[in-house]
């Protein structure tokens, strides 16, 4: 009889966990944004109505380590409003390490003004500084890191200048021609001036659900992407007709993701478009590009459909050794996740997968990442609509919406533990930008969200699994310095994960450069492969878990972290 009781008392205790919606372990969020002094709102078109469509793009969002103390900084892209003279501009967070932020962008040299859309970061120059690329409508500005917290303005100098007023969007720094110098892919949206700009409800393009709202993207005309290459001596040169970038007729430009995509050694290129064909520019390794989207299976959804392309990251989520894309869309449809078949074709697997049942939302920030440590990547999205005219409305949708937390299970599925993620998942917000790294380095991943008309998120992970992790931060020499484009591989027992270094991606944003593994219960990591741009390749072994490990390009020890000493 008390074995019977024992048994109903368990399964009861069963049928509550499963109820609760509280996955076995996993991560949860407190957004600390407010104490870590991360208080300035960003400035971002209309707050109850929205005329142009530039008002509802919003912008990035970078971590990086810009004073090389080995703590990740935060830049917030801020925008502007028609009418006011908001004196909003880009901020820098310098990390402080105690889990607080200063504001240091007047003393930075960011105090400017404008539209500003998206931010990408990278070492162009090799001189172990890390500069930032932010996009504009307008133009876009370069700014050199001189090394002592202070950026200058070298735009016009390095030959990015434009010639008329282009609407800049995603952009990524990146090796294509491997000859350690980093060159510059930038995607734009759409040709707009608010002078000829239709006003909402004036067309067919400018309703949503009978509601009269700003025009677009269908029937404003698109624009092309560009690649600068660079020539090195701080100049870059436009490359692109001649690398094929250009070649792809006008579309609607949004994200951008940098990958290797059929392990052939070679960066390719991915843009997300809103309302057209997305596009993949596979290098063809000689200085050119051939754009395969709709051969390779990844321009439309699995039902052959356009999406709302916005947000964009790649991570191998199978472990199978090949990156996989993940494409966050409009309201209505599903998030795509774009499985390699390693044969250089892609299969959307997202309703497969179980991505299809959170199709209210506008997704665009979004990070295939190991959020528990358990070694299967998670997909983390921040949501938003783009017209505020929704709320009150009664039609279903707001302005507000919540994120999107997906648990990998085992590369089979991934389950959503939205519910149980904490009131940094749940609560609704204008999100947009999204970035993802370690701000504390306590090896559980954080995002940072820029917010539209609103002060940005930072959302610590408190992961509640007692899993390993490893961070990795790699210097290239021969290579460029901040070592993009190179692939590492983490081998623990019988688990093999793949990841890159990479410039961009999410939407408008910047990642950490340093490579996170979770280990999940491995005691000890036996061997990072380490594959440069430049064709080295290094090797450590039996290097301990829950550190942070720096590699040099060319040096056979770690600089920091415990490794075996190879022979």
């Amino acid at each position: 009889m008390i074995r019977y009781l024992l048994v109903l008392v368990f399964l009861a205790l069963a049928a509550v966990v499963r109820g609760s919606g509280t996955p076995q372990g996993g991560a949860d969020f407190v957004d600390v944004a407010r104490t870590a002094g991360l208080t300035v709102s960003t400035v971002f078109g209309g707050e109850k109505t929205k005329r142009y469509i530039l008002e509802t793009t919003g912008g990035g969002v970078a971590f990086f380590d810009y004073d090389n103390d080995g703590w990740l900084d935060i830049f917030l892209v801020n925008g502007a409003r028609f009418g006011s003279q908001s004196g909003a501009t880009n901020h820098l967070y310098r990390n402080r390490r105690d889990g607080t932020f200063q504001d240091l962008t007047r003393r930075a040299g960011f105090d400017r003004g404008g539209w500003g859309q998206g931010v990408c970061a990278g070492d162009f120059d090799n001189d172990g500084n890390t500069d930032l690329l932010v996009t504009y409508w307008g133009h876009n500005v370069l700014y050199r890191n001189r090394g002592d917290g202070t950026f200058t303005d070298v735009t016009e100098a390095a030959g990015l200048k434009q010639h008329r007023v282009r609407w800049g969007s995603g952009c990524a720094f990146l090796d294509y021609d491997r000859d350690g110098l980093l060159d510059l892919f930038i995607a734009n949206y759409i040709d707009f001036d608010p002078k000829t700009a239709p006003d909402p409800g004036s067309g067919p393009n400018c309703h949503y659900r009978g509601l009269p709202v700003n025009c677009g993207p269908r029937g404003l005309k698109g624009e092309s992407n560009v690649l600068f290459h660079n020539e090195g001596r701080g100049r870059f040169r436009d490359v692109s007709d001649s690398s094929g970038v250009s070649g792809a007729r006008p579309h609607y430009g949004l994200g951008v993701l940098t990958a290797d995509f059929d392990n052939d050694g070679w960066v390719d290129i991915y843009v997300a478009n809103d309302k057209t064909a997305s596009l993949l520019f596979h290098n063809k390794r000689d200085g050119t590009f051939e754009e395969i989207g709709v051969y390779s299976g990844t321009a439309y959804d699995a039902d052959g459909s356009v999406t709302s392309g916005m947000g964009v990251a790649a991570g191998d989520f199978d472990r199978d050794g090949w990156l996989d894309i993940l494409k966050t869309n409009f309201s209505d449809e599903s998030a795509s996740l774009y499985q390699n078949r390693r044969d250089g074709l892609f299969l959307d697997a997202a309703l497969q997968l179980g991505l299809g049942g959170n199709q209210k939302w506008v997704g665009w920030g979004c990070g295939l990442a190991d959020f528990d440590n358990d070694g299967w990547p998670d997909i983390l999205i921040v949501n938003g609509h783009v017209f505020p005219e929704l709320d009150g409305a009664g039609l279903g949708s707001s302005f507000r919406q919540p994120r999107v937390l997906y648990r990998n299970i085992r590369g089979e599925r991934f389950e959503d533990v939205s519910a149980s993620a904490g009131p940094a998942i749940t609560t609704p917000a204008a999100s947009r930008g999204a970035a993802f790294g370690d701000f504390d380095n306590d090896g559980a991943l954080d995002v940072v969200i820029n917010n539209m008309n609103d002060k940005p998120a930072l959302l610590r992970s408190q992961n509640r699994r007692r899993n390993h992790w490893v961070l990795i931060r790699l210097e290239g020499s021969r290579s460029n310095r901040s070592a993009i484009g190179t692939r590492v591989t983490c081998v623990t027992g019988i688990r093999r994960q793949i990841d890159e270094v990479r410039s961009g991606g999410s939407f408008f944003s910047q990642n950490d450069f340093r490579i996170h593994f979770g280990l999940g219960s491995a005691r000890q990591i036996d061997l990072i492969e380490i594959r440069w741009p430049s064709g080295a390749v290094q090797h450590l072994r039996g290097c301990d878990v829950d550190q942070i490990i720096d590699i040099k390009e060319g040096v056979k020890e770690a600089l920091a972290g415990t490794c075996e000493t190879t022979p």
